[in-house]
């Protein structure tokens, strides 16, 4: 029998930081929980062939795979989830794509072809998609994030491509997974769905329903909410998953399996799975939320300002606390106030001190 790679795709609406990439990595957490093999890529619409000469004010933290790969920050997050080695193959870029298709057409590889977005561009990111389907051992499923916010210019032609590879591999081979926002207005006391509907709406106008709904929100979404949401948007109310704010972003995949996301996923696929095997991340989880002690680091840094650039130093106090059962308390110091105030104004009471990298 023929292995047959599932794809999901995990695409984001409304505003752009709702946690795709968690959304993603948990869902891989999850899956790879209940035994199955899984691979997540990063998909982004710049036109940079990779972030590395991009400003970390701009776009946060490179982050460097074993390979040497200067690659997406959210690649970090599918390592540290799925505890996997990524490289170069799993971050992909409109200035990658780009560059491969341009090449090409300079070979006279097209044969004097009229090169276009449809078919050439999109045909090489379907290809890189399904790149790891025509490896030895191909996985289970592949979880695929497209970077940006529907409804951008430029993630048009990453979206186009995922909806071929539903009509191509079968719609029962295939799940859209939705992140979006429900906005609490706090001067009207209510979360309002309507930015959810007018994203998803987008989605449709490209070609591609949504199977799931993630549904951010500063607070709990009730049944008649969800209700609501099913109705204008065509997914099914159990599908509408509240994606509540926690407080670690290791509780989001015990948040997505309380609701039932993992079990949507296996009936889609048509798997009939052992329940996932979770204990040890939950004990992890409960010694973050309620730590034993305090321990007070200082970061000294060029880009404070924003705490991204420094996403995987972040991350690796997190889980060093969670090892020594402490909480990590980060004091961020700016590289310029030392050098206008010196160093004892700022680093005084700290238990610890990490000077990161940084360009000068």
């Amino acid at each position: 029998m023929i292995k047959r790679t599932k794809y999901i795709f995990v695409t984001g609406g409304v505003v752009s930081s709702l946690g795709k990439g968690i959304s993603a990595s948990s869902i891989g957490l999850l899956l790879k929980s209940r035994g199955l093999t899984v691979v997540n890529l990063k998909c982004d619409p710049y036109i940079n062939v990779d972030p590395g000469t991009m400003n970390p004010f701009q776009h946060g933290e490179v982050y460097v795979t074993d390979d040497g790969s200067e690659t997406d920050l959210d690649l970090g997050h599918y390592e540290r989830f799925l505890n996997a080695s990524l490289t170069k193959d799993h971050n992909l870029t409109t200035g990658q794509v780009y560059n491969t298709v341009i090449t090409r057409e300079r070979r006279g590889d097209y044969l004097g072809a009229t090169v276009q977005v449809i078919p050439h561009i999109t045909e090489e990111i379907k290809n890189r998609i399904k790149r790891f389907e025509k490896t030895e051992n191909p996985p289970d499923v592949t979880i695929v994030e497209i970077g940006g916010t529907v409804g951008d210019i430029e993630s048009l032609p990453f979206l186009e491509a995922i909806r071929q590879i539903g009509l191509e591999e079968g719609f029962e081979n295939v799940m859209y997974v939705h992140v979006t926002l429900v906005p609490y207005i706090r001067t009207a006391g209510e979360l309002k769905t309507k930015p959810t509907q007018h994203s998803v709406e987008e989605l449709r106008g490209i070609g591609i329903q949504p199977n799931m709904l993630l549904c951010r929100s500063a607070k709990t979404i009730d049944d008649d909410m969800r209700k609501k949401i099913s109705l204008f948007c065509s997914v099914p109310m159990k599908a509408v998953i509240t994606a509540e704010d926690v407080s670690t972003i290791y509780g989001v995949p015990l948040n997505l399996h309380a609701q039932g996301a993992d079990e949507i996923v296996c009936k889609h696929f048509g798997w009939d799975l052992p329940k996932p095997d979770i204990a040890e991340w939950e004990k992890m989880v409960e010694t973050i939320i309620n730590p034993q002690k305090h321990i007070k680091i200082g970061i000294c840094g060029k880009y404070v300002n924003l705490k991204d650039a420094y996403k995987s130093i972040i991350e690796s106090f997190v889980h060093a606390g969670v090892t020594s059962k402490a909480e990590v308390d980060l004091i961020w110091v700016s590289s310029e106030d030392i050098k206008k105030h010196g160093a004892k104004k700022f680093l005084h009471d700290l238990d610890g001190l990490l000077i990161p990298g940084g360009f000068g």
